[in-house]
């Protein structure tokens, strides 16, 4: 159980990786754009992957009628999602650190894991529904109207994961380090959990 236990408090504190290295990637490349533009994005807020690419971005969709990137400061999430992080690492710890010393079974790493696993979905739903508003939302005066072959005004949501072609630009989305520690670190927990139960079930058969 001491091996299990080690194995979640490390898996719990691989998400505080998210702190230091961005959690998703956006990169837009043009013929007209040689080096891509791209973003990072952080629990804490979203920063070019070089010094003037969010200028640049922002430049590009005005034209169109996009917002500008968001400050930390103009969304809830980045100043809600950290805490929610160092409150995940704190139970993990707690929880790890108690079944080392087996005072809390192992089904509580599954629990952790459990929990870890529904807030993850409830941000990349969030993350989704703010990609469509900056993609969709647009400024009804902007220097380009460009429709759909239906007439229906166009939009330019990223995509959530993966890569999509939006005018002359190819968009690729997809985890950064931060987002691989996290997984990383799920998937220690769950490793965690089955060492458990398997030192549980052969020390009560025994």
């Amino acid at each position: 159980m001491k091996t299990a236990s080690i194995i979640m408090i490390i898996g719990s504190l691989l998400l505080l990786g998210l702190f230091k290295f961005p959690l998703w990637n956006i990169m837009l490349g043009a013929p007209q754009y040689p080096d891509p533009l791209g973003m990072n994005i952080y629990i804490q807020g979203i920063e070019g992957v070089e010094e003037f690419d969010l200028q640049n971005i922002d430049g590009l969709n005005h034209y169109i009628g996009m917002k500008t990137i968001p400050k930390p400061e103009d969304m809830w999430e980045f100043s809600v999602f950290p805490k929610v992080i160092i409150g995940m690492v704190i139970l993990g710890v707690i929880i790890g650190s108690l079944g080392f010393f087996d005072r809390l079974s192992y089904k509580y790493f599954l629990g952790w894991f459990l929990l870890m696993s529904i807030l993850g979905v409830l941000g990349m739903y969030d993350f989704n529904n703010w990609l469509t508003e900056y993609g969709s939302d647009l400024d009804p005066n902007a220097i380009l109207k460009l429709n759909n072959p239906d007439g229906t005004p166009m939009t330019y949501k990223p995509p959530l994961i993966g890569h999509q072609k939006l005018l002359n630009f190819d968009v690729d989305s997809w985890p950064h380090i931060g987002g691989y520690l996290m997984f990383t670190g799920m998937v220690l927990t769950l490793i965690a959990f089955w060492l458990g139960r398997k030192f549980t079930l052969k020390k009560t058969t025994q």
